[in-house]
């Protein structure tokens, strides 16, 4: 090997790119804007329910036929997001999450001008709705994943959520006053105008973050690709703009993201969090139906106040969540720390696939499901023995508390473990959540009326309690699933390296 000549220039070292360009203040921009186009999910599906009775007449329609465009809904909503999934994957967050809102936008218009003996219209245009706002949730994830590293994922995923877990809350507070004072058809425009301003906020702020097309954000994009005021970013594309920057990973081709069902591990996160999703939902559906029948003093605004209780627990829980997230995460890696082994950088984003990442995720879990599900049990005794009122409200903001955190948790160990199919997981998600909770609503009332508040909301706790067990499963068999996808995708690569190779060979000869 021969030895450099004295006094030769040697190249500096081109600094290590950081896994994101943007400021942590530009992220929690990011994460705000996500939070308000995630809240149009939940709100449009549950600022309709006190409208109701009041369409059913509208429309000289019973109120089973009515509930029928809520049930369609819902299987849209959980549907759709499975095909925007991959269309965001492959083609970007920004233009998808911009497309679902200018479409939830235009389908409000159309309910709003049914004419009220044009039923099938209405249903009609209830899918187109569903269709619009349930993808706007996993494109919200699917950006925390391209911006966040594992050591701060955690507080990003609990502020963005906090739109979708406190719209089910206050939606059928703005919705009855809404249907009261102006008429049902104000509940729609309402929704086409707010989601109009979010979807121009959008086009001015949100800059593209899939890592497939812009990397860490510092790759320059057609102009098609940019927010008009560019400010987010800015700075950080100045500053690397002269180094090689390259996506992070290929454009996907393609996907069924049904596929990833098939890793138990992953399987077994969504059951868990489609169990308590679930029965959160089921609470919430049932909320004016037992305060009605329990504390019959009560009006329609009271009851729909009563919606901010539980509503309180979850934002309490977004952003406490997050932070103990993030914390505890820094508390085991700092335990599990060796001095021999060179650490991991978590700022350019390098993954240490030997860190118990299901352990730092999970441990707390078991705790808080404890909480969640005396709560629930809690609570249908006190309606059940018509308590004072103040007993079922202050166990209603435990409830959004404790499951806010469950769900939050989860969603952002399975972000970690496909961090490149961020909306394709959480489409999956809720597939899986929305099925069971249109399953539990349809018949909480039934089940409300055979058994009794009480014993109606053991049964649930119970149900919830079961999953405690599939946590230490999932804490067991992590790692091995995730070494074993790690060996699949080394796999997969070499196969189209070597098809490569051969591609290459066959055109030197044939030339």
């Amino acid at each position: 090997m021969e030895a450099k000549e004295e006094g030769a220039v040697v190249p500096p070292t081109p600094p290590e790119q950081p896994y994101s360009i943007y400021t942590p203040t530009e992220k929690w921009l990011i994460v705000c804007l996500i939070a308000f186009g995630g809240l149009f999910s939940p709100l449009s599906s549950n600022i309709y329910f006190p409208a109701i009775p009041t369409i059913a007449r509208a429309f000289d329609k019973s109120i089973e036929l009515i509930n029928l465009t809520v049930t369609l809904y819902l299987v849209f909503q959980a549907i759709t997001p499975m095909f925007r999934s991959i269309i965001a994957d492959t083609y970007g967050r920004r233009h998808s999450f911009i497309l679902c809102l200018l479409l939830l936008s235009l389908s409000c218009v159309g309910v709003a001008l049914t004419p009220t003996h044009d039923y099938w219209l209405l249903l009609f245009l209830r899918c187109f709705q569903a269709a619009g706002s349930a993808s706007t949730v996993a494109i919200m994830v699917g950006v925390v994943g391209d911006i966040s590293t594992r050591a701060d994922r955690g507080g990003f995923l609990g502020i963005a959520t906090i739109g979708p877990m406190f719209a089910p809350a206050v939606g059928p507070v703005i919705g009855g006053v809404l249907a009261d004072k102006l008429g049902w058809r104000s509940i729609f425009w309402f929704l086409c105008i707010a989601s109009s301003i979010c979807a121009v906020v959008m086009i001015l702020f949100l800059p593209e973050t899939l890592r497939a097309i812009v990397g860490n954000g510092s790759i320059p994009l057609p102009r098609f690709y940019h927010a008009v005021i560019p400010v987010i970013g800015r700075e950080g594309r100045k500053s690397w703009s002269q180094t090689s920057s390259t996506p992070t990973s290929a454009r996907k081709k393609f996907q069924n993201p049904l596929l990833l069902l098939l890793h138990i591990d992953v399987a077994l996160l969504l059951l868990i969090n489609g169990v308590v999703y679930s029965v959160f939902y089921g609470v919430i559906a049932s909320i004016s139906s037992v305060f009605h029948d329990a504390y019959p003093q009560l009006n329609e605004t009271e009851l729909g106040l009563c919606f901010l209780t539980i509503g309180g627990g979850t934002l309490l829980g977004s952003w406490v969540c997050g932070r103990l997230l993030d914390w505890d995460y820094q508390r085991l890696r700092r335990a599990l720390r060796d001095p021999n082994v060179e650490q991991v950088d978590e700022t350019s984003g390098k993954v240490d696939d030997s860190f118990p990442i299901e352990k730092a995720r999970l441990r707390l879990l078991p705790t808080f499901l404890a909480f969640f599900v005396v709560s629930c049990i809690g609570y249908g005794w006190c309606i059940d023995k018509r308590t004072h009122i103040s007993g079922p409200l202050i166990l209603l903001a435990g409830v959004g508390l404790v499951v806010i955190t469950v769900m939050n948790c989860i969603q952002t160990l399975m972000l970690d473990l496909m961090p490149t199919h961020g909306s394709a997981i959480t489409a999956c998600n809720n597939l899986v959540r929305c099925g069971l909770g249109a399953a539990l609503v349809s018949g909480i009332q039934p089940l409300l009326d055979a058994l009794g508040a009480g014993y109606a909301y053991v049964l649930l706790g119970g149900l919830s309690a079961l999953m405690a067990p599939l946590l230490y499963v999932v804490i067991h068999i992590g790692p091995r699933c995730r070494a074993r996808r790690i060996r699949m995708e080394v796999e997969r690569r070499e196969r189209e390296e070597e098809r490569k190779r051969e591609r290459e060979r066959e055109t030197a000869l044939g030339t």
